[in-house]
């Protein structure tokens, strides 16, 4: 029985002197080369100090600009969503995603400082989410339909989908759907014993013209997490 030999080990090459000698001088070279050009920057900045003048009232300027036209389109925002209002015509004419975007505004507009849209691919049932006044987090699905009440009504399968994300996934107080369509019989009787919210056309009408906020249009949601403005 033959023994077989252990594999040799292949013997790493260290570098030799005479290339870390080379290294180390090419690294001062180097090294020298930074600082020259360094000093020769600097010393030429002192000698026309007016370069950095110059520089200085430019990034100023460009500074001030830029909070100048932050300040005015967060006023335009502010102004607009004071006023937003939407009617049926105006909503059923909308993209799918332009309609999420019409949602988000909405809860904006009522207070929702910090609405956003997240639909998309992978969204997992969400499509604006949103925290209002009184701390509460609603998750909103919103389901289009082109042809608006002549469309496809919302039916149970959607608020499933809505019920089992909402709160295990994105931690909602309130989850709700909303659509410019329909909602059949079966999917209202699911969304009251899962305690689910549905606006459909009527309520979306009522709620995009501007009348009450969400919540004051929606039956049984959940108490404030803060103190009210009248407590």
């Amino acid at each position: 029985m033959t023994r077989r030999r252990p594999p040799t080990r292949r013997r790493t090459r260290r570098p030799s002197r005479r290339q870390r000698r080379r290294d180390t001088q090419l690294l001062a070279l180097a090294t020298a080369a930074g600082v020259s050009l360094a000093m020769t920057v600097v010393n030429w900045l002192l000698a026309h100090g007016w370069v950095l003048i110059v520089g200085l009232v430019l990034a100023l300027l460009a500074g001030a600009g830029w909070l100048y036209h932050r300040q005015q389109r967060a006023q335009r925002e502010a102004v607009r969503a004071q006023g937003l209002s939407y009617g049926l015509p105006q909503l059923d004419a909308l993209h799918h995603s332009q309609f999420e975007d019409a949602v988000r505004d909405l809860m904006r507009r009522d207070g929702c400082q910090d609405a956003q849209r997240v639909g998309g691919r992978g969204d997992l049932g969400a499509d604006v989410k949103a925290t209002d006044p009184y701390g509460r987090r609603w998750v909103i699905q919103c389901k289009h339909r082109r042809n608006g009440a002549r469309g496809s009504a919302v039916g149970t399968p959607d608020l499933q989908v809505l019920n089992g994300t909402a709160r295990q996934v994105h931690g909602a107080d309130i989850a709700v759907i909303v659509t410019n369509g329909r909602v059949t019989g079966p999917a209202v009787a699911f969304a009251k014993q899962q305690r689910l919210h549905l606006v459909d056309r009527e309520a979306l009408a009522m709620w995009a013209s501007g009348s009450r906020p969400l919540w004051e249009l929606l039956r049984a949601v959940p108490p404030p997490r803060r103190p009210t403005p009248s407590s």
